[in-house]
Formats: C-alpha cells, sequence, structure tokens
C-alpha cells in the first residue's frame, strides 16, 4: 500500500481547493452530509478503477446522497444489537438499581457485562464496516453490505492491507480533529480531507485484492486508443 499517496493525491488534482472546499461545507451540514459520504465512495470505486486523478467532479448530488443514504442504512441495521444491548442495559438498570439508583450485585453483573458486549459489537462492526462499505462502493448494490462470505475474503485475504487503511483512517481522523484547533475555517479543510485520505487507502485495499488481470489492462488500452 502507498500510504504517502493516499495522503497526498488530493493535491494532483488542480481543482482540489475548490473541490475540498465544497465538500468541507457540505460535511458540516446535517442530513446534507450524506452527500459527502457519497463522494467519497466515488473516489473509492476512481481508485479501484485506475483513475490518475481519482476526485470527481461535484456533479452528481443526487445519486452521491442516494449513495450516502445507503451507508447510514446499513450502519443503522449493523448497529442494530448494540442498540438491543443498550436497551436491555437499560431495563437491567431501571429494575436492579436501589433508591438511590445505584446497581449492585447480580444486577450489576449482568449491567456491567451488557456494556461489554455493547462496547465489543461496536469495536468489531468499526472493524467491519470499511470492508462492507469498499463491496457497496465498488459493486453498487445495497446487498454487497451484507455478503459476509465475500466481505471476510476482503478482509482476511488483505489483512495486512486492511489493518493499514484502518491505521491510515485513525491517522486522518487525528487531522480532522486538527481542525477544531484552527477554528472553522480549519474544520471545512480539514474534515472533509480526512475522509477523501481513507477512501484512497480503502480503494487501495480493493485493487491489491482484486488486481487488473492482462486483459483487463489490454482492454483499457484500447479503450484509450482513438478510433481509426
Amino acid at each position: 500500500m502507498d500510504i504517502g499517496k493516499a495522503f497526498t493525491y488530493v493535491f494532483d488534482d488542480e481543482s482540489w481547493i475548490k473541490k475540498i472546499l465544497i465538500g468541507g461545507i457540505v460535511s458540516i451540514i446535517p442530513i446534507v452530509n450524506l452527500i459527502a459520504v457519497g463522494y467519497g465512495l466515488r473516489v473509492l470505486k476512481n481508485v479501484v478503477q485506475g483513475q490518475e486523478k481519482p476526485l470527481p467532479e461535484w456533479d452528481d448530488w443526487g445519486g452521491d446522497f442516494m449513495k450516502g443514504l445507503m451507508v447510514f442504512f446499513a450502519g443503522v441495521i449493523y448497529a442494530l444489537p448494540a442498540i438491543l444491548l443498550s436497551g436491555v442495559g437499560a431495563i437491567i438498570a431501571a429494575v436492579a438499581s436501589d433508591s438511590y439508583g445505584n446497581v449492585s450485585g447480580v444486577g450489576g453483573t449482568c449491567l456491567f457485562g451488557v456494556q461489554c458486549l455493547s462496547v465489543v459489537w461496536s469495536i468489531l462492526m468499526g472493524l467491519w464496516m470499511p470492508g462492507a462499505m469498499i463491496g457497496y462502493a465498488t459493486d453498487g448494490e445495497f446487498g454487497a453490505f451484507f455478503r459476509f462470505g465475500e466481505i471476510w475474503a476482503l478482509i482476511s485475504g488483505n489483512l495486512g492491507a486492511y489493518g493499514m487503511a484502518i491505521l491510515v483512517t485513525i491517522i486522518a481522523s487525528i487531522i480532522s480533529g486538527l481542525g477544531t484547533i484552527l477554528c472553522i475555517v480549519g474544520v471545512i479543510f480539514t474534515s472533509f480531507y480526512g475522509t477523501l485520505v481513507s477512501m484512497h487507502a480503502y480503494g487501495q485495499v480493493a485493487t491489491e485484492a482484486n488486481p487488473p488481470t492482462t486483459m483487463d489492462a489490454f482492454l483499457s488500452g484500447q479503450k484509450d486508443e482513438p478510433a481509426l
């Protein structure tokens, strides 16, 4: 994986300032920020397709919104076990708490166990969701989020690259957080830039998992040749 490329490819685009500014503004608006998510998926797909400059134009707002909405719905479905566990924990707390609101004994043990399960599930989903998102970005079908065998094959067969992409995402999140220090203007740039970095890293994972065949490269070259 070319980690440096994930952080620098954005600046190869002559319109990178405009594209990041638009994405940054969109990202901080509730609901509308789903458009930025969809745009990021297009970046991922462009990396997989070997585009020299993966940043697309902001020319598919409706399509990007729908892609972002699908990511949101998939995230909610994956989060259902954690939500149910939180509900069980709330019931235990309500039933087993004393007059001071403290939960101890068997009730406290059960509550602690439920909370631990919820945290573990959330961590696992945080590690799993990028693989599901890669499948959706490259396939385009909502069902790709739940093709567990394909997602596991992608992750387990490319553990090094996948783990590195997760690490890049964490670093990108830290960079995004620096925008808070730089106030609003900084947030507009760094938050969306962090998303673009992550998407390029995940695109590289997909490319390494499914490298283009010789025939794919040949056909691609044929398409690029001008017609006689």
